[in-house]
C-alpha cells in the first residue's frame, strides 16, 4: 500500500490520472480494476475514477509493490537547452517568447522546443524535483505555428494550467497577431469567416465561403485591423477559432497573403 496526498499538482486532477501518473507499473486494466474492487480510498472512502482530488485529499492505493517501483519513463527534456526569453515569471507560470523556426512542442524528428527549455530552464532553477516522481510537469497551454513567434503561456502546477485553459477558452485571455501582408486589406477592418478543409492532393488548407458538403470541414473566424497601410503592410489579427494556418489561408482568400509566405502565396487562396 503507498499513501499520497493531493497537492497544488494534483488539484482538480481525476482520480484515475493521478493512478496512472503515480503507479508507472500499472496498466490501464490494472488501474480500473483496483477501482472496481475499492482498492482505492480517498480520505477513507471509495471513489470512481471520475472523483477529482481537491487539496490535501489523502489518497492510498491498495496495489502490489511492483506496481510502484517499476521504472517512470525517463524525461528526454531534461538535458534541452535552458535559456529563454522570459517575459513575466510567477509561482504559477511562465510567459515565454518563442522564436520562428522554434517547435512550440516536440514534434516529430525534433526534440528542441520552448516546451522543452521552459521545462529545462525550471529544473535547473530547482522547481522540478527529479527525486521524486513529479505528478505534473510544466506545460504550455497553448501554441503557435513553428514559423511564428510570439509569447506563450506555461503553468507551473496543474491548478494554474486549469486556470489558464479556461481563461482562454472563456476569452478572457485574447490571441493576437501582429501580420505584414503583401497588400492592405479593404475594409481595413473586419472579420474573415468560412470553412476550411484540408486538400488530399497538395495537404493544404483550402478556403470556403460556404459550409462545403465535406464532413471535415471546419468553421473558421479571424477579426482583422490595419495597423500600417503603408507596403509591407501591417495588420493585427485575432483568432476565434483555432485551425491549423488560419490566418494564412483566410488573408490569402482575400487577396492580401503574408509576406514571405510560398505555400498561400499570391494568387493561392
Amino acid at each position: 500500500m503507498k499513501k499520497f496526498t493531493a497537492d497544488k499538482n494534483s488539484e482538480g486532477m481525476r482520480l484515475d490520472r493521478f493512478m496512472s501518473k503515480s503507479v508507472p507499473g500499472a496498466r490501464t486494466g490494472d488501474i480500473y480494476k483496483a477501482l472496481r474492487k475499492k482498492k482505492v480510498r480517498v480520505n477513507g472512502k471509495h471513489f470512481d475514477g471520475a472523483y477529482r482530488l481537491s487539496i490535501g485529499d489523502e489518497i492510498c492505493i491498495y496495489m502490489n509493490d511492483e506496481f510502484f517501483d517499476a521504472e517512470a519513463p525517463a524525461f528526454q527534456w531534461v538535458n534541452s537547452p535552458c535559456e529563454i526569453d522570459v517575459a513575466y515569471e510567477d509561482s504559477n507560470i511562465v510567459i515565454a517568447y518563442k522564436p520562428a523556426g522554434l517547435p512550440s512542442q516536440e514534434i516529430e524528428g525534433v526534440k528542441d522546443s520552448l516546451e522543452s527549455r521552459i521545462r529545462s530552464y525550471l529544473f535547473r532553477k530547482g522547481e522540478i524535483n527529479m527525486s521524486e516522481r513529479p505528478l505534473f510537469v510544466p506545460s504550455l497551454c497553448h501554441r503557435i505555428d513553428r514559423n511564428t513567434a510570439g509569447l506563450l503561456i506555461a503553468a507551473k502546477n496543474h491548478t494554474a494550467q486549469t486556470i489558464v485553459n479556461q481563461m482562454i477558452k472563456e476569452r478572457k485571455i485574447r490571441k493576437l497577431y501582429l501580420c505584414r501582408t503583401e497588400r492592405a486589406p479593404k475594409p481595413s477592418a473586419g472579420e474573415i469567416c468560412g470553412w476550411l478543409v484540408r486538400s488530399d492532393r497538395d495537404k493544404k488548407m483550402i478556403f470556403y465561403d460556404e459550409k462545403p458538403k465535406n464532413a471535415a470541414a471546419q468553421y473558421c473566424k479571424t477579426a482583422y485591423r490595419t495597423v500600417n497601410k503603408a507596403a509591407p503592410c501591417i495588420v493585427e489579427a485575432e483568432l476565434f477559432t483555432g485551425r491549423k494556418h488560419q490566418i494564412r489561408v483566410s488573408f490569402a482568400h482575400i487577396g492580401c497573403p503574408l509576406c514571405g509566405d510560398v505555400k498561400y502565396g499570391a494568387g493561392d487562396t
